[in-house]
């Protein structure tokens, strides 16, 4: 069985940097799956549960990030993670 993969555009206004990086990352990890994300047509992806790869990645507001996960649920884990990058994760709740 192939990969599941997701495009979604970056919601946040500071892109996936400091705060929103750390509660996508947080998400990614409690999925229980190796998830991987990169930029579209960038370089290679890095691994979601890790905060530094994440904010290495330089991902801004705007821009396309594919989501790679593999593994029971894979489906269903990248929808989640999609409807999370979907919302601006900077603003005050």
């Amino acid at each position: 069985m192939s990969p599941s993969q997701r495009t979604v555009t970056i919601a946040s206004s500071v892109g996936l940097h400091a705060r929103p990086a750390a509660l996508f990352v947080q998400a990614a990890t409690a999925t229980g799956l190796p998830v991987q994300i990169g930029k579209v047509g960038g370089d290679d992806p890095v691994d979601a549960r890790s905060i530094l790869g994440v904010m290495a990645l330089g991902a801004k507001f705007g821009e396309e990030v594919v989501l790679t996960a593999d593994g029971d649920g894979a489906e269903a884990a990248l929808d989640g993670l999609v409807e999370l990058l979907s919302r601006d994760l900077d603003a005050q709740e």
